[in-house]
């Protein structure tokens, strides 16, 4: 297997391995099982059934003139600011709904934080499935005459595409995996944020879990484009994203509290009046005269 095979191969697998892991060792270290974990996996999902959908819309109306497109001169500052601000809605209003409809009694720091664990693992493990499914189809067309199987319409366009793949150095090749790894945190920063709202009681924590969402996002998408020119714009755009995993860690842990102290065994009070049992009592001259005032 040469290197550009391994290291395509390798960055999908880790793309699933490694929320798979984690996974693993938040609910073995914090003792509480995979249900939070699966249903931070569908906090995800069910925030992309109206994510998607939603800037599918808004670019429609953008392109048909409902909406007034910005000038051209900031268009990518206000496509990034728009795009990241509905990743933020969407996903961390829903996190918010489920904290409060279904996940009810997770409310410790732990708990919210397998709870994102699932939510950017899940990210992690469809894109890591997608990138594999591209990898079988790059080796299926790698040594194929295309000509064969696409259509001349799209012949260029495919050539073009297998090429780019197989010519991608191997540091860039693993990029979707280093990336997921610096994801994660911050979902689970997102998480512990949005809990915040339920044991500060302050709803302001939801809002800030949006802002910090809307901000990576915005990064990514506006630097992704305006430092495509340069053939180092992915690993500096990484880096960006590296930064953001560094500062939502320090939420993480700066937001961490004390678990909720388990309430020690009480010893069982004594039975009341009417349910003790009353042993007769023989009356003897002797018994008599001990129940006499003295």
């Amino acid at each position: 297997m040469d290197s550009f095979l391994f290291t395509h191969l390798l960055n999908g697998l880790l793309m699933v391995a490694i929320p798979i892991g984690l996974g693993f060792y938040l609910s073995r270290r914090f003792h509480l099982g995979w249900r939070l974990w699966w249903i931070g996996a569908a906090t995800f999902v069910l925030s992309q059934i109206g994510h998607i959908p939603f800037n599918w819309l808004l670019t429609r109306l953008f392109q048909n003139g409902v909406l007034p497109l910005p000038p051209a001169t900031w268009r990518l500052a206000f496509n990034a600011v728009v795009l990241g601000l509905s990743a933020g809605l969407w996903e961390e209003l829903t996190r918010y709904a489920v904290y409060r409809w279904w996940a009810k009694d997770a409310r410790s720091w732990n708990k919210g934080v397998l709870l994102g664990a699932g939510h950017g693992g899940i990210e992690a493990i469809i894109l890591g499935g997608l990138v594999l499914y591209t990898f079988i189809n790059m080796v299926a067309l790698r040594n194929t005459d295309l000509a064969q199987v696409v259509p001349a319409s799209q012949l260029a366009l495919a050539q073009q595409q297998v090429s780019a793949y197989w010519s991608t150095s191997w540091l860039l090749s693993i990029l979707g995996a280093v990336e997921r790894t610096f994801t994660i945190p911050c979902q689970i920063a997102f998480s512990v944020l949005v809990l915040q709202a339920f044991t500060r009681g302050k709803f302001r924590w939801v809002w800030l879990a949006i802002l910090w969402h809307a901000t990576l996002d915005a990064a990514a998408v506006y630097f992704s484009v305006a430092w495509r020119a340069y053939p180092w714009w992915p690993y500096a755009v990484e880096g960006l994203v590296g930064i953001g995993a560094l500062i939502s860690l320090a939420i993480i842990f700066g937001l961490r509290q004390p678990e909720p102290a388990v309430p020690e065994e009480m010893a069982p009070l004594p039975a009341p009046v009417n349910e003790l049992i009353l042993v007769p009592i023989e009356e003897t001259s002797e018994n008599l005269d001990k129940t006499r005032y003295h």
